[in-house]
This record gives structure tokens, sequence and C-alpha cells, in this order.
């Protein structure tokens, strides 16, 4: 892995997580859903100091350069992310479904009682 590319991986996890620590202090991200950015983090700046490691692994795994392992790892990181979002969409959809139906029915009440 060249410099270059560990350099970039340090700052923009260093980066990332001072911007999920602001956001947490700002009220606008809850700590739960920061801990997976925050590792994200972390695990990038892992990755670019231990290269070695990092590029014995791509080996390993059959990968033919170690940025493209680098690439995937973050690719990987994206898509469970889409997935903890689209999950929790889907929680809020429900209860916004159940939200509905509790306003319809308390209308609907309030009709009957004034008749």
């Amino acid at each position: 892995m060249s410099i270059t590319l560990r350099i970039i991986l340090i700052i923009g996890s260093i980066l990332s997580f001072v911007l999920c620590v602001r956001k947490i202090k700002q009220a606008k991200l809850k700590v739960e859903n920061s801990i997976i950015w925050m590792a994200g983090s972390f695990i990038l700046v892992l990755m670019s100091i231990f290269d070695k490691f990092v590029g014995w692994l791509a080996t390993k795994m059959g990968f033919m350069a170690s940025v493209n392992f680098v690439f995937f790892i973050m690719i990987l990181f994206l898509i469970i992310q889409v997935f903890i979002d689209n999950m929790r969409m889907s929680e809020l959809n429900e209860k916004i479904k159940n939200l509905n139906h509790y306003i319809a029915l308390k209308e609907n009440e309030d009709k009957n009682k004034e008749k």
C-alpha cells in the first residue's frame, strides 16, 4: 500500500471520527448510531498502520493488491450500514402505520361520541 493511500486513510478516518464526536455533542447523532462509524474509522487507521498485515491478508484472500482489499472493506462497511439503515426505516414505517391506525380509530370514536 502506498504512503499516499495510508496518509489519506488516516486523515479520512480521523476526520470522520471527529465529525461523529461533534455531531454527538450537538445532539444531532445518537451514540448507538455512531458506533459503527467510529469502529470503521478505527479499522481504517489500523489498516493503514499495519499495511504489511493487510497486504498478507489480501494475498491470502486472493486480491491482486492490498488497495483492492481496502476498497472491498470500505464497500462492505457501507453495505452493512445501508442494511442497518433499512432495518431502522422498516421499523419506523411500521410505527407510522400503527400510529395512523390509532389516529383513525380515535377520530372514529370522536365522531361516534358526537352523534
